[in-house]
């Protein structure tokens, strides 16, 4: 996962991202100490695409950089 991926999505898109990578990241550790892992550099990515997507969200924090605000949903109606 490249880090100009990340910053064209919006902060909810990240989170769910970033949640689902900590899941993940979990499941492995677990299957780590019960059996051989299939892919065992996939821990090494998995940390790694947390730290970028954690960078970023950072970097929105701080305003450093912006990211993408989400789009309105059709067919809502402005007051």
């Amino acid at each position: 996962m490249k880090v100009f991926e990340l910053r064209e999505k919006t902060r909810e898109e990240l989170i769910d991202m970033l949640n689902g990578l900590y899941r993940e990241l979990f499941n492995l550790r677990l299957r780590r100490g019960a059996q051989e892992l299939p892919n065992p550099l996939r821990l090494r990515t998995l940390r790694r695409d947390i730290a970028r997507i954690r960078t970023v969200l950072r970097e929105d924090e701080l305003g450093i950089r912006k990211l993408l605000e989400p789009k309105a949903k059709k067919g809502a109606k402005n007051a």
